[in-house]
């Protein structure tokens, strides 16, 4: 069965790209300044002249003003390469709210795909469902765009394979990377394989999390069907069928930032105060 994400919260490809565009600016000001120095794009400061210094960096009007030799230093280059891995199963189209887990999910996948862009950071992208769509690093804006807009459509029988492409994912990258997960992490497997990958890897988790899933207020015992499998069980009301605080603890064990993103609050400038305060939407790779 296949869907398309006007359903789920998102508007036409033309204002959806748009959209996305807004949000990659917003993520991209003010929390991704660069503590390396070197040849870059941004000036910095300018220091003396020391022998080896190309006479093509000496600025010329500190030189004039101070009568010393002086050479521009500027902004080094973010070149660490960045994996966006998005959830694609059917229990991110699952919702109680205007706008999916899985709208959010990629339109955050978007925006911060664009913004890491502006920061000379390759970017690719595994779909982390049974659909096993995948793009490899690049910093071709074009290519973002076009998976942005074929990740519109979706499926609503797809299952989870979270665990499984992290996995391949640890197996096939050859050098440091910052992998940034947007899942509801369903897959009760997916925990393992994100510590594996964060002993190499600098991980982030953007956990999407729909209010329903933490308890239905005024309902009592009732019976649900599990998007993925179809399994029918009871529960109640006041269950959590998850839980984002304990995982997280359990994440920050092992050096992987999380972040819970609930869908029916504003998730922006949560995005942006959570990538500022870790220093920034791209690192210099080691």
């Amino acid at each position: 069965m296949q869907g398309h994400l006007d359903e789920l919260g998102l508007p036409d490809a033309r204002r959806f790209e748009i959209a996305v565009r807004r949000l990659a600016d917003s993520l991209s000001h003010g929390t991704d300044r660069s503590p390396w120095l070197g040849s870059g794009f941004e000036y910095v400061q300018s220091r003396p002249y020391e022998p080896g210094d190309s006479v093509r960096a000496i600025d010329w009007r500190v030189t004039a003003r101070t009568g010393r030799f002086f050479v521009k230093q500027y902004e080094a280059q973010k070149c660490m390469p960045v994996e966006l891995v998005l959830d694609t199963s059917a229990s991110m189209t699952t919702s109680s709210t205007p706008l999916s887990k899985y709208a959010m999910g990629l339109f955050l996948a978007g925006g911060l795909a664009l913004a890491c862009l502006e920061r000379a950071s390759p970017v690719g992208l595994v779909a982390a469902g049974s659909g096993g769509f995948l793009s490899r690093p690049s910093l071709s804006k074009g290519r973002i765009l076009q998976w942005l807009l074929r990740l519109r459509d979706f499926r609503y029988d797809e299952h989870t394979e979270l665990a499984t492409r992290l996995a391949d994912l640890s197996a096939r990258l050859k050098q440091r990377s910052l992998v940034i997960v947007l899942s509801d992490l369903h897959d009760a497997r997916a925990g393992e394989s994100l510590k594996l990958l964060a002993t190499r890897h600098d991980v982030v988790v953007l956990q999407l999390v729909d209010p329903a899933e933490l308890g239905l207020r005024g309902a009592g015992l009732f019976f649900a069907r599990e998007a993925e499998s179809g399994r029918v069980f009871a529960t109640h009301g006041r269950r959590a069928h998850v839980a984002p605080a304990e995982l997280g603890a359990e994440l920050a064990l092992a050096g992987i930032d999380h972040l819970e993103l609930r869908t029916d609050r504003e998730y922006v400038h949560a995005v942006r105060r959570f990538f500022g305060a870790r220093g920034g939407l791209a690192r210099r790779a080691r």
